[in-house]
């Protein structure tokens, strides 16, 4: 999934003003610096022998959560996925004929607590079809989230809660232009303490707004169970498996993309460190648009602080 973290698109009016949206960028971006203003603690060293006293960060973890996405896309095809709002927000790479497309997601992400997570950044990408070559790269599209345990296991019989919110952009401002609104709300049942197994099961929810009246996208839908395990050497796998509903898009005076509900498929490989902060993913993704549609994802954290 920008996805629900292995444990770690707020509506907005069409025709939204360059200066507008540019501002809220900035103000949002702001806002997560703040957040990592340097705070410090010191902690008592325990051991019998040794009353020296160290110094323990207590400054949030912040990283880039560098995503790189393939993505191959059957004739007529508007695919969302799991979790990809970015996809759906550009509705200028759509095209008539089969497609590929190379993307890097760049959020700046600040896990403020444990189950509380604040990111915002921008994906470049570049597409070619069976007629054209490879586009030059470009960034197509901004986007601001955040991701929240509302409620937590501990060890009891309710799974834990997560909801996870994110607002796409599409850029350059042209006529369509697209904000995107992605949610997912997912829980997670943990079969032990450590919360090394469990199950999951969510439903996704996505609305694209075109800034246009030449093209309207009605909402995609994705229900889904899964699960995970993760070893002792923290290499940690995820499945999940669903269905989609796409109720359909019209677009300019292309043949219109029919609504379709079939199987979704996603599997996620994650190493983690002991503190479960991802050090490395891959992502598999099948999606039937009817027609086949493959993604794999390459997730390559840069942390600038990590407990």
């Amino acid at each position: 999934m920008n996805g629900i973290r292995a444990r770690h698109p707020m509506p907005i009016r069409k025709g939204l003003p360059d200066r507008l949206g540019g501002a809220c960028l900035c103000v949002a971006l702001g806002m997560l610096a703040l957040l990592v203003v340097p705070q410090l603690a010191f902690a008592q060293d325990d051991d019998a022998d040794d009353t020296t006293t160290k110094a323990k960060s207590t400054l949030p973890t912040t990283y880039l959560d560098l995503r790189t996405i393939y993505t191959t896309l059957p004739a007529n095809t508007l695919a969302i996925g799991f979790s990809n709002p970015a996809i759906a927000a550009n509705l200028g790479t759509l095209s008539s004929p089969s497609s590929r497309s190379l993307a890097v997601d760049v959020p700046f992400t600040v896990d403020v607590t444990d189950g509380v997570s604040l990111y915002g950044g921008f994906s470049a990408s570049t597409v070619s079809t069976d007629v054209s070559s490879w586009t030059s790269v470009a960034v197509s599209s901004w986007n601001l989230g955040f991701q929240a345990d509302v409620y937590n296991q501990n060890g009891g019989s309710i799974p834990t809660i997560t909801i996870q919110s994110t607002m796409t952009r599409s850029v350059p401002e042209f006529p369509l232009t697209t904000t995107s609104f992605n949610t997912i709300v997912e829980a997670n049942y943990a079969l032990n303490k450590d919360e090394t197994k469990g199950f999951l099961a969510g439903i996704q929810y996505t609305k694209v707004l075109v800034d246009s009246p030449l093209a309207t996208v009605n909402p995609d839908i994705v229900g889904y169970v899964g699960a995970y395990y993760q070893w002792d050497n923290n290499w940690k796998l995820t499945g999940r498996a669903g269905i989609q509903s796409f109720n359909g898009a019209r677009v300019l005076n292309l043949p219109p993309f029919e609504a379709f509900t079939q199987p979704i498929l996603r599997f996620d490989l994650d190493q983690m460190d002991d503190n479960d902060n991802r050090l490395f993913g891959v992502t598999a993704q099948i999606a039937w648009t009817p027609k086949p549609s493959y993604q794999l994802i390459l997730r390559t954290p840069l942390y600038f602080i990590r407990p």
